[in-house]
């Protein structure tokens, strides 16, 4: 009788001690994307091309207007990464009130 205890016991331990390692291993969501046009194209997302197709890319969350320009990201990521971060930038900048023309140094060209 204590060996037919035994074992759903060891079963329910083991089932929380991998939950205890599922939750320790989860990722921190990826930083917002804030620009409102596609980084590759720069058209706006959302527009004529339907809803953006949104991934993550070392841990930051990336929008694009179709998935052709998927495939120009993919060849040049770091090209566009910059400006996701300039826009992140701005944002920071605006809501510090450290503006400073830092609209300007957005762009949108390929």
């Amino acid at each position: 009788m204590k060996k037919l205890l035994l074992l759903p016991m060891l079963l329910l331990a083991a089932t929380l001690a991998v939950r205890a390692d599922d939750a320790k291993t989860t990722k921190p969501a990826p930083k917002p994307d804030l620009l409102k046009t596609c980084p590759v194209s720069g058209e706006k997302l959302g527009g004529d091309m339907g809803k953006p197709v949104v991934f993550t890319y070392k841990d930051q969350e990336v929008k694009l207007c179709c998935s052709g320009c998927k495939k120009d990201f993919d060849k040049t990521p770091e090209k566009f990464m910059k400006k996701i971060r300039k826009a992140d930038k701005v944002e920071k900048a605006e809501k510090t009130g450290k503006v400073e023309k830092a609209a300007d140094k957005v762009t949108d060209k390929k």
